[in-house]
């Protein structure tokens, strides 16, 4: 997904909020935003979501997306149950997957007994968790999340912060806002800073630890083998037929092995070292 010369305001003549922002956001990566109150942060993630459009410049390559706004709108005239499955609905799912689904989040956010109970009449925390909740049961490729940690318990942060890895390793994108300066600290892959309009990267942060990319090259037709260590990212490869995956380097031999002990086995192209940001890759 690339942003190119992206601006936003609101209102013929008004200010702008955002302005020429370039900014490319890669498959399989988690991405955090920071910025001041009214820096415009927000409005970032809704034009990453799709829920406002550009006042000017372009925005390519959108994938599958969920968004988990900074408010939920909690007097919707829903029950918890009926309104995941709707949304569920929404993104794809058939009518038995979207309630299987909405019973599993409700359930895993410890609040599987408001599944009849109206929107309006859930607390302020159980609301935020069926927020989260519709963010996550479709299993987006790009899941935005604005604040989504701000009125939940302990438990619960738990679970979206275990979400979050999980949708990343699946190869999903993950662009999110918290005013917890250590939420998910040494995870992120990049941070950017909203300021004044502008868009730029915050140097020093992201990942610290190396990564290992391996293009291997399977028999014609092969699914990948099982058995992937945890954490796994995968690209497509130049070469007709490889693919390229990338893990953390502890990982490294793991996803060798894997390869190469799969009947029939996988012909490994080439292996590199991924260095952190800012040092050289060989």
């Amino acid at each position: 997904m690339r942003l190119r010369g992206v601006g936003r305001r609101y209102g013929l003549g008004g200010p702008w909020i955002l302005r020429d922002v370039d900014l490319d956001v890669p498959a399989g990566a988690l991405l955090r935003v920071e910025g001041a109150n009214g820096s415009g942060k927000s409005t970032l993630l809704r034009l990453l979501a799709g829920v406002d459009a550009p006042g000017a410049g372009s925005i390519t390559g959108r994938p599958r997306t969920a968004y988990v706004p900074e408010r939920f709108p909690p007097a919707l005239p829903f029950t918890a149950l009926e309104y995941l499955t709707g949304l569920g609905r929404v993104h794809g799912l058939g009518r038995a997957a979207a309630r299987s689904a909405a019973r599993e989040w409700l359930d895993r956010f410890g609040i599987g007994e408001h599944t009849r109970t109206r929107l309006s009449e859930l607390s302020k925390g159980t609301s935020q968790k069926v927020a989260v909740a519709q963010g996550l049961l479709s299993n987006p490729e790009l899941l935005v999340l604005d604040e989504a940690w701000t009125g939940l318990d302990p438990a619960s942060r738990t679970v979206l912060d275990d979400a979050v890895t999980a949708r990343v390793a699946a190869g999903a994108t993950v662009v999110f806002v918290d005013h917890d300066t250590r939420r998910l600290a040494g995870a992120p892959d990049a941070v950017f800073r909203v300021a004044q309009g502008r868009v730029s990267p915050v140097a020093g942060t992201g990942r610290t630890e190396p990564r290992v990319r391996v293009e291997a090259e399977g028999p014609s037709g092969a699914e990948l083998p099982a058995g992937l260590p945890e954490g796994t990212v995968r690209e497509p490869a130049a070469a007709p037929g490889a693919v390229r995956l990338t893990v953390a380097a502890a990982s490294s031999d793991a996803l060798l092995r894997a390869l190469l002990t799969a009947r029939p086995p996988w012909h490994i192209r080439a292996v590199t070292t991924v260095a952190p940001e800012g040092e050289r890759s060989r």
